[in-house]
């Protein structure tokens, strides 16, 4: 069984999918089903680890009040919130007095290439985080998730019911999707198809450039015009938007693996620690020595109604 996904330095982590987990014969089970308190207990540390996880995970909370963090900003959640996180991000489980929630977890590429509300495909990474479920929204996507425990729980996973839980999960992550996120408001009249690729551009190669002009040359467009796409779907320039990416990869590898300091700075591309701690000190507002002395006591703010990225397919 995969492991929950990597996590601070000497801890191990906790099996993701025990309790209602469909069981397959030999092999992986790709979705499964547990209780936030099951996991909790089922690996009593204190403090509680950050994991960066390898698989995408939906919580939704059922009970009481804590504040979960996903890739370093913080969500108060309270019953009827629901987070999705997803591959390469990490996630730290606050606590609470009363709090509990169901973890439903799946591997990528179990799904079919879904989209949904015009802004996402399912395994896109960088998907709004945070809804909030009321009314209708809530009791359709509570029976979903109760249905999907009680069978993860009662089939083996083969033949017929790999393709009714894929359905079934298929068919949660649409009613999700349909609903807006709280942190989710396009930027009115952006270049998304210049943004996306972008994107995806600097996803897989920010470890070794960080030029605007490189970006723009490879998606045959101007400086000027790469840095008023992001700014419109944004309010980030081109460069900040590098910088953020960087940033982001600089924080979970110090959160998620014991690497010292140096050696993240040399993978990100920094050519010594001097220019790896200068940035991260710009960045982030600390050293790298001191956000990983802090633990999971760093945290920003969950998003209060601000622009965030558009996720429109392309």
């Amino acid at each position: 069984m995969a492991s929950f996904g990597q996590h601070a330095p000497g801890r191990d982590g906790p099996d993701r999918a025990a309790g209602g987990t469909a069981r397959a014969a030999g092999g992986t089970a790709p979705v499964g089903t547990r209780t936030l308190a099951a996991l909790t207990a089922a690996a009593p540390l204190s403090p509680a680890p950050s994991y960066r996880l390898g698989h995408h995970l939906l919580l939704l909370t059922t009970a009481g009040y804590a504040r979960h963090t996903v890739d370093f900003v913080s969500y108060p959640c309270r019953p009827g919130t629901l987070l999705w996180v997803r591959p390469g991000q990490v996630v730290h489980f606050g606590t609470g007095a009363g709090a509990d929630a169901v973890l439903v977890t799946w591997e990528p590429g179990f799904l079919p290439p879904l989209r949904a509300a015009g802004w996402a495909a399912v395994d896109d990474g960088f998907g709004p985080v945070c809804w909030q479920l009321a009314g209708e929204d809530e009791d359709a996507v509570i029976d979903e998730v109760s249905q999907l425990v009680v069978d993860c729980r009662r089939h083996d996973l083969d033949g017929l019911a790999v393709e009714l839980l894929r359905h079934q999960l298929a068919a949660l992550v649409l009613r999700v999707t349909l609903v807006p996120p709280v942190d989710l408001v396009p930027g009115p009249g952006c270049d998304t198809e210049t943004f996306l690729r972008f994107r995806r551009e600097v996803e897989t190669d920010h470890p070794r450039c960080r030029r605007v002009e490189t970006y723009a040359a490879r998606l045959g467009c101007s400086v000027r015009t790469l840095t008023r796409a992001c700014l419109s779907a944004t309010g980030r320039t081109a460069k900040q938007v590098i910088d953020d990416r960087v940033a982001l990869e600089a924080m979970r590898m110090l959160r998620c693996t014991d690497l010292p300091v140096a050696a993240v700075g040399q993978r990100l591309g920094f050519p010594g620690p001097t220019h790896f701690g200068r940035f991260f000190h710009r960045e982030v507002g600390c050293t790298p020595g001191a956000f990983r002395a802090a633990g999971d006591g760093y945290a920003l703010p969950a998003p209060a109604g601000g622009r965030q990225v558009p996720l429109a397919a392309s």
